[in-house]
C-alpha cells in the first residue's frame, strides 16, 4: 500500500535537547544495516569514532539489496530478467560494502552477510512462521539463502532463520551498542530488522546484558532533501518525528571527509540517484527511538461504554510525552482482557479505503514462532482478521464508531495473551503523522 506523504525537512531545532552519543575504548559496537550501503550512509561516523576509540565493531548485513531492478539496470546498463543476474547484483552490493568497511579501517571478518531477501522479510515476519513454504523472493526467485558466503548459507527464508541469526550474531559477539534502523522507516525491510532485533533480544533476556539500542532512519518521504554533499549543513530529523527521543554524533571535518569518501564505493546505488547517498554526509548522524507504550491493565464493568472516558484522560499523557503534535492521534489501552485501539484521524475515517493493524504478540511463555501474528483489516464491509495467511472467524474483535473516531477491541486470546505486541498501523490516508504509522512496542503490565 502507497502512502502520498509529504514532510518538512531541514527544520530549526533545538540542538541542546539532543543527546551525544558517547563511544567507549571498552565497547562493542554492532551495527545491523538492512541493505549494504544503509550501514555507511547512517554510521560512518560511529564506525570511525569507535575504531579510533579502540572499541571493537561488527557489522551485519541483513540482505544483499539484490530486488533493486531499476539501480541494476542504470548500473549494468543492460534489462535482464534472470535470476542469478540479480544474485550477481547481490554480489556487487556485498564487495562494494567490503571495499567501504575496510577504506573504514575493518577487516573483512569484521562484516558479516545474512543474505535474507530484499524487500521480502517484513512478508517473513508476518506470515512464514512454522510448517510453511519457504518465502519467494521477487527477482531472485530464491526461497533460500543463495550466498555461499552467508552466515547460514541455504537457510530457507522463514522467520525462525532469520531470528536464528540475529540472535547467533548477538551471542557470538556480546555488543553493549547496537545501532539498527528505525521502526518508523518508510523501507519494509528497515522495519522489519527492527522488529526481528526486539524480539531476538526478548528471547535473549536474562541470557546477555540488553545492549543500548541506537535506531538510525533513512527512509522518510522526501526527508532529507537530495541536495548531495554539503558538509556545512546539520542533519535533522523529519518533522514527524519531533516526540522521539533524539541522540547525534557530531562529526569531525576528517570523520566527515571520510564519510563522504567511503559513501562513494557504493557506485551501483549512486548511479541511479547521483545526490542521494551523499546527503546523508553532513557534520552528525542522528539516532532516535520511540518508547514502549506502557498499558496498565484497566477492569471496567462495560468497557466499550467508558471507553471514551478513558481516552479522554489517556490523551493527557500522550500530550505529556509529546505525541500529540497532530489532530490525528492512535492511542492503545487493555481492559480486562482486551487490547482498545482509538484511531482519531482529522476528518471521518475513510471506510472506503479502510486501514490495517498489524499486531504482533509476544509470550514470555511461548515460542515466538508459535505466537499468532494478527493483520487486522477494516473497511466498509466490517471487521476482517487474519493470523499470518490464514482467515480466522468467530475472534471476537469489534469495531465502533463515536463520531469520528474509532474504536477498535480485540481480545488479547487472539493475540496469544502475550507480554509485548509489536503493533503498526497502515492507513490509506496521509492525514496520520510519521509516529502514529511508525511500529511501536507495546508492555502489557501484569
Amino acid at each position: 500500500m502507497l502512502l502520498a506523504l509529504s514532510f518538512h525537512c531541514e527544520a530549526e531545532v533545538d540542538r541542546a535537547a539532543y543527546n551525544p552519543v558517547i563511544i567507549n575504548p571498552d565497547d562493542r559496537v554492532l551495527i545491523f544495516a538492512p541493505h549494504p550501503d544503509d550501514e555507511a550512509i547512517g554510521t560512518s561516523g560511529v564506525i570511525q569514532r569507535a575504531l579510533a576509540a579502540g572499541s571493537k565493531v561488527r557489522v551485519v548485513c541483513y540482505t544483499n539489496g539484490d530486488n533493486n531492478e531499476f539501480a541494476f539496470i542504470i548500473y549494468e546498463k543492460r534489462l535482464t530478467f534472470r535470476k542469478m543476474e540479480f544474485i550477481h547484483m547481490g554480489e556487487v552490493r556485498r564487495q562494494e560494502t567490503l571495499n567501504a568497511m575496510g577504506f573504514l579501517g575493518l577487516k573483512p571478518s569484521d562484516v558479516v552477510f545474512l543474505g535474507y531477501p530484499d524487500f521480502g522479510t517484513m512478508e517473513i515476519l508476518t506470515k512464514y512462521w512454522g510448517k510453511t513454504v519457504p518465502f519467494r523472493s521477487y527477482l531472485t526467485r530464491s526461497t533460500h539463502v543463495p550466498y555461499e558466503q552467508a552466515l547460514s548459507y541455504g537457510a530457507p527464508y522463514v522467520g525462525e532463520s532469520i531470528l536464528k541469526d540475529i540472535k547467533s550474531v548477538i551471542f557470538d559477539f556480546k555488543p553493549n551498542k547496537i545501532f539498527v534502523s528505525h521502526p518508523g522507516d518508510g523501507n519494509r525491510d528497515h522495519r522489519a530488522l527492527y522488529l526481528f532485533l526486539q524480539v531476538a533480544l526478548w528471547d535473549m533476556d536474562g541470557a546477555i546484558k540488553r545492549p543500548e539500542i541506537f535506531p538510525y532512519i533513512i527512509h522518510a518521504g522526501d526527508w532529507p532533501k537530495r541536495r548531495g554533499y554539503h558538509p556545512e549543513l546539520m542533519l535533522t530529523p523529519p518533522e514527524d518525528f519531533k516526540g522521539s527521543l533524539w541522540q547525534e554524533l557530531l562529526l569531525s571535518g576528517g570523520e566527515l571527509q571520510k564519510k563522504n569518501a567511503a559513501i562513494g564505493f557504493y557506485k551501483s546505488q549512486i548511479e541511479c540517484d547521483p545526490p542521494y547517498l551523499f546527503t546523508f554526509a553532513r557534520k552528525n548522524e542522528l539516532f532516535g527511538d520511540l518508547p514502549v507504550v506502557e498499558l496498565q491493565r484497566q477492569h471496567k464493568t462495560n468497557p466499550l461504554r467508558r471507553i471514551k472516558e478513558f481516552f479522554v484522560y489517556n490523551r493527557l499523557i500522550w500530550q505529556d510525552l509529546g505525541f500529540m503534535g497532530s489532530a490525528s492521534s492512535l492511542e492503545y489501552a487493555v481492559f480486562d482482557d482486551d487490547l482498545l485501539i482509538q484511531i482519531d484521524p482529522k476528518d471521518s475515517v475513510n471506510k472506503e479505503f479502510g486501514i490495517s493493524i498489524f499486531l504482533l504478540g509476544y509470550s514470555k511463555q511461548e515460542n515466538f514462532a508459535k505466537m499468532p501474528k494478527i493483520r487486522v483489516v477494516i473497511d466498509k464491509s466490517g471487521i476482517r482478521v487474519r493470523d499470518k495467511k490464514e482467515i480466522l472467524v468467530s475472534t471476537g474483535a469489534e469495531i465502533s464508531y463515536y463520531g469520528k473516531q474509532l474504536f477498535v477491541k480485540i481480545p488479547l486470546s487472539v493475540l496469544g495473551n502475550p507480554d509485548y505486541i509489536l503493533s503498526c498501523f497502515m492507513p490509506q490516508s496521509n492525514e496520520f503523522s510519521l509516529s502514529d504509522m511508525s511500529w511501536r512496542v507495546l508492555h502489557i503490565s501484569k
